[in-house]
C-alpha cells in the first residue's frame, strides 16, 4: 500500500503469518488476513508518526512553492475533530486528493468553543491542554476516517470486487496542521512543555506571535502589546528544541508578527552595544528630549546620540511606539524570525490587500528572498466592502462616472449586481492566487470559517423548522441535499463506524458476533439504487 508505513501489505501479512506459527494454538482464534487488513486501516499509530509524516509534506510543498508560486497550500479553520474528518472527506470526495490542503488550528476557536471555562475572547485564557487535545482529536477523527474508508473497500473486496488498486494506491485524510500556540502561554519554559504536547499530538507547524502572554489580544483587536526580539527568540528556541526533542526533525515553526496594528511594548530590552537588536527595538519607541533637570524621581530615561531622552509611558507602564513606525518593526520582526530559526512568517494586517502585503514581503526578501507567508483570509475583515472600497478607488483613477455609487455605503444590497460589485468579486476570488503571486503567501488559511458556517446553518434552519415549514425545513434543506449530494454522514451510523465495529466484533467473536447492520437498521433507507434509464430519461425532459 502507498500509504502503509515503511512496509507492503504482503510483507505485513507474512509478519503476522510467521507470528501466528511462533505462537502456535494460543493463537488460532487470530486470522492474519483480518490483524493486516486492521494495520492496513490504521497506518499512523502515534501522533509523532503524523507529525513526521506531516512535516515532510509541508516541506516538500515548500520547496515546489519556491520554484512555482502558483502551487500555493489552503486550509480551513476547524474545531472539533468531526468537522476536520468532514472537511478531508468532502476534499478526497471533490477534488480527488488531498495535495496541498491541510488544516488551521485555531487559538481563537479554541478560547470560544473548547474552553472548560465556557466561551472566552481570544486572550490565552483557555486551558493550555485545550489546544493538544483538539490536535489529537482531530487526527482520532481522521485516522477513523482512513479506517471507515478502507474498512468499505475491503468489503467490496471480499464480495469479488477488483477494487485492489483502490486499496493500493489509497491516500490518507491525515494531512498537515498548522497550530496556533498563541504567545506560547508563558515563559520559554511554558512555550516548550506546551510544544512538546502538541507535537506529540500530532502537530507538525507550530505557529506563535510575538506578543506579550499575559496580555495578549487577538490580532484583529486593539491593545497588542509586543515583546523584544530577544524574548520572542528564545521562544522560537523553545520550540525547535520540542521538535528535536521528539525526533520530527523537518518541524515548522510560524512566525507571527502583530507589529502591525501593535503600539506598545510593556519591556526595554537591555542594548549592549549601538545597532544591536534592542537599540533597533528601542529606537522605535516614542520619546522626548528633556535635560537631567527636567527629569522626574523614578522617571526612565534613554541615551540617544548623546543626549537625553524620555520614552513615552503610559498610566499602565506601558511604553509606546512612535506612530508611522509600524510596517519598518514588521519588517525587521520578520526577518529577525526567520535569521533565528523560523521556517515561516505571519503578517495580521488591517485589510485584505495584496499591494500592500507585497510591499512589506519585499522589503523581507532584500535580507531573506526565500521568506514567504501564512496568511490569514480572516472573517474579521469585511471582504465585501473592503474590496468594493479597493475597485471603487481603481474605477475612479479609471475616469469612470461614480456618481451611481454611495463610497460610504457600498455595502448597500442594491450594488450586489453591478460593476462595481462584478469587479470587487472577480478580485476577491483571484485574491490567493494574486497573494500567492505577487506577495510570497505560501499558504492561504481562514481561521474561523466553521464557527460562522456552524451558525450561519443553524439561523437559516431553526428560521424555517420552528416556522411554517415545520419538518419539511429539516427534509428539504438538509437531509435531501446530503442524499443528492452524497454528504458521507448522511448514514451517521457509518460515520461513527458502526460498520467498521461490525467486521471487527465478526474478527474477534466469529459467528457469535452481535452485529448492528442486521435488516433492521434504518440506514439501509439510505442505499441508493441506480436510476432506471427510463426515470433518467424522464427527469432530463421534465428538467
Amino acid at each position: 500500500m502507498k500509504n502503509l508505513s515503511q512496509t507492503s501489505y504482503g510483507s505485513v501479512l507474512e509478519t503476522v503469518q510467521n507470528l501466528k506459527r511462533k505462537y502456535g494454538d494460543s493463537w488460532s482464534g487470530i486470522r492474519p488476513e483480518n490483524a493486516t487488513r486492521m494495520i492496513a486501516q490504521n497506518r499512523f499509530k502515534t501522533g509523532l508518526d503524523i507529525a513526521r509524516y506531516t512535516a515532510a509534506i509541508m516541506r516538500k510543498d515548500m520547496a515546489e512553492y519556491d520554484a512555482d508560486p502558483s502551487k500555493y497550500t489552503q486550509s480551513l479553520g476547524c474545531w472539533h475533530g468531526f468537522v476536520a474528518q468532514q472537511k478531508m472527506i468532502a476534499i478526497k470526495k471533490h477534488h480527488k486528493t488531498t495535495h496541498k490542503k491541510y488544516l488551521y488550528l485555531s487559538g481563537w476557536m479554541v478560547a470560544a468553543l473548547r474552553s472548560e471555562f465556557g466561551p472566552l475572547p481570544d486572550q490565552s485564557m483557555h486551558e493550555k491542554t485545550a489546544v493538544p487535545a483538539l490536535i489529537a482529536e482531530i487526527y482520532d477523527f481522521l485516522r477513523q476516517a482512513d479506517a471507515i474508508a478502507l474498512n468499505d473497500l475491503f468489503r467490496r473486496l471480499e464480495a469479488g470486487e477488483d477494487v485492489q488498486g483502490q486499496i493500493d494506491d489509497f491516500e490518507t485524510h491525515v494531512v498537515p496542521i498548522i497550530a496556533d500556540i498563541d504567545a506560547g502561554f508563558g515563559n520559554e519554559e511554558a512555550t516548550y512543555l506546551l510544544a512538546k504536547k502538541m507535537i506529540e499530538a500530532g502537530a507538525c507547524a507550530i505557529q506563535i506571535e510575538n506578543q506579550v502572554s499575559d496580555a495578549k489580544q487577538c490580532g484583529h483587536q486593539d491593545g497588542k502589546v509586543t515583546v523584544p526580539h530577544e524574548d520572542f527568540i528564545a521562544k522560537l528556541n523553545a520550540i525547535r528544541y520540542a521538535f528535536l526533542e521528539l525526533g520530527v526533525d523537518d518541524g515548522i515553526i510560524v512566525a507571527r508578527t502583530d507589529s502591525e496594528g501593535a503600539g506598545l511594548t510593556q519591556k526595554l530590552p537591555v542594548s549592549k552595544e549601538p545597532g544591536d537588536l534592542a537599540s533597533q527595538y528601542l529606537a522605535f519607541l516614542e520619546v522626548e528630549e528633556i535635560t537631567i533637570a527636567d527629569a522626574n524621581e523614578d522617571d526612565v530615561l534613554l541615551k540617544r546620540a548623546g543626549k537625553l531622552v524620555r520614552p513615552l509611558r503610559l498610566p499602565n507602564g506601558l511604553y509606546k511606539f512612535k506612530e508611522g513606525s509600524n510596517i519598518d518593526r514588521v519588517v525587521l520582526d520578520c526577518v529577525t524570525s526567520l535569521k533565528n530559526g523560523a521556517d515561516l512568517l505571519w503578517i495580521e494586517t488591517p485589510t485584505p490587500n495584496v499591494k500592500q502585503i507585497a510591499h512589506m514581503v519585499n522589503r523581507i526578501r532584500v535580507a531573506v528572498p526565500h521568506a514567504k507567508l501564512v496568511y490569514n483570509n480572516s472573517p474579521s475583515f469585511n471582504w465585501t466592502l473592503n474590496f468594493r472600497i479597493q475597485v471603487y478607488e481603481e474605477m475612479r483613477l479609471e475616469g469612470e462616472d461614480m456618481t451611481p455609487y454611495d463610497k460610504a455605503n457600498l455595502m448597500d444590497e442594491a450594488y450586489d449586481g453591478s460593476e462595481l460589485c462584478r469587479r470587487a468579486d472577480k478580485k476577491i476570488k483571484s485574491f490567493q492566487s494574486d497573494g500567492a503571486r505577487e506577495a510570497g503567501i505560501f499558504h492561504h488559511l481562514i481561521t474561523l470559517p466553521t464557527y460562522h458556517t456552524t451558525a450561519l446553518h443553524m439561523n437559516d434552519l431553526t428560521a424555517k423548522y420552528f416556522g411554517e415549514e415545520s419538518m419539511l425545513a429539516y427534509v428539504k434543506d438538509v437531509q435531501r441535499q446530503e442524499i443528492r449530494k452524497g454528504v458521507s454522514c448522511v448514514k451517521h451510523q457509518r460515520m461513527a463506524g458502526s460498520d467498521l465495529g461490525d467486521d471487527h466484533k465478526a474478527f474477534f467473536a466469529g459467528d457469535k458476533a452481535l452485529k448492528a447492520a442486521g435488516e433492521n437498521n434504518t440506514s439501509k433507507q439510505f442505499e441508493l439504487k441506480a436510476q432506471p434509464q427510463k426515470i433518467r430519461e424522464k427527469s432530463k425532459v421534465m428538467a
